[in-house]
């Protein structure tokens, strides 16, 4: 919105070329949404905790929860959302598809989490959403969002799969790509839903994934760096990079209230909305396989509950003392400060090695 009203003064006032700058506006989109979240941070979980908008804890989870965390409100994710589109329409060209693809992502799922949370808190449980409805509406919104991609934008490798580490291997989908966009979007919005269960562990590393998609945005949108890493240049997509760092301000400001003990959760609302935006970035970026490289940790997460139904399921045995994976270290006698820390070390590291891919081809 800014973006576009400022350079159509350009030729009026030339100081406004520096609004042309990816990178300017990148730092601008960060520094925005992060102020946004500080302001309204404090006075929404003021709200939310004065009228009793708390998500009940999980009654199979660990006992010291449903002691520590009851009446912590949750829905936090509007936060969130509110910081990410709002920077977003200020500094990202609203002329390109690809923003409103990302708009329409986070903004859809944002809203089928807030149904999700809603229902649990009205009904005092943490079933919510039917599971078979919450993912037809994962389907729905994956739908349009690859919908849009393939009708209106002028994405001629969105077929493509990429595969880090190899200069020339890839794989034309075709129509496959449908069911495989689709995979990625819900499997990721899922993955971070499943990762959102102990105060700040998914949030560091939502940060640490956007952050770096800001990067390979930027160089995939660019000419020059992306025939120097040797990566497929696709035009207009560097502008992602202004949403990827959205991300990154609306998480590092909500960690200031999510970090332990948290003020506020980030709920359904925040987790869906999240893990599906990265994942129409990685699609949008054609960098899918990074991303479950660079998110190894949501993708841990969701293999230990895998593993863990298939065993009783077939064994009656359960591999963990509980999943996600987070809670069985809390059951082995893990601080939950000592299982965040840890984890997001370990986020760190593959949010490295993702980054790595980039240059070892």
């Amino acid at each position: 919105m800014l973006f576009n009203l400022l350079t159509s003064f350009i030729d009026h006032y030339s100081f406004l070329n520096v609004f042309k700058y990816l990178t300017f506006r990148t730092g601008l989109s960060v520094v925005t949404s992060l102020v946004v979240v500080f302001i309204i941070g404090g006075p929404l979980i003021k709200i939310f905790s004065t009228n009793m908008i708390s998500g009940p804890i999980r009654q199979d989870g660990p006992i010291d929860h449903i002691i520590k965390k009851s009446g912590t409100p949750t829905m936090g994710g509007v936060i969130i959302i509110i910081g990410m589109l709002t920077s977003t329409l200020l500094w990202a060209d609203l002329k390109n598809i690809y923003i409103w693809t990302l708009v329409f992502v986070s903004l859809s799922l944002g809203l089928l989490g807030f149904t999700d949370d809603l229902l649990k808190i009205k009904f005092k449980n943490s079933t919510g959403l039917n599971p078979k409805l919450k993912f037809f509406g994962q389907l729905i919104i994956g739908g349009i969002a690859l919908f849009i991609l393939i009708k209106f934008s002028d994405h001629e490798y969105l077929y493509n799969l990429y595969f880090p580490f190899f200069k020339n291997l890839i794989w034309q989908m075709g129509l496959f790509f449908i069911p495989f966009g689709l995979f990625v979007i819900i499997g990721s919005s899922n993955a971070v839903n499943l990762t959102d269960g102990l105060d700040g562990l998914a949030t560091v590393p939502v940060m640490l994934v956007a952050l770096s998609f800001t990067l390979i945005s930027y160089v995939v949108g660019n000419t020059i760096f992306s025939e120097y890493l040797q990566l497929q240049y696709i035009p207009d997509v560097g502008e992602l990079s202004i949403f990827c760092g959205s991300i990154v301000g609306s998480c590092l400001g909500f960690l200031w209230y999510n970090a332990p003990p948290a003020k506020i959760f980030m709920g359904d609302t925040g987790s869906l909305s999240l893990g599906g935006s990265l994942a129409a970035v990685a699609i949008i970026a054609k960098h899918e396989i990074v991303l479950a490289i660079v998110g190894g940790l949501f993708v841990l997460e969701t293999v230990s509950v895998i593993i863990q139904v298939i065993s009783f399921k077939l064994t009656g045995k359960r591999i963990f003392k509980m999943a996600p994976i987070h809670h069985h270290f809390e059951q082995k006698g893990w601080a939950e400060s000592t299982i965040v820390i840890r984890f997001w070390i370990i986020a760190i590291i593959l949010a490295l090695v993702g980054l790595a891919t980039l240059k070892l081809r």
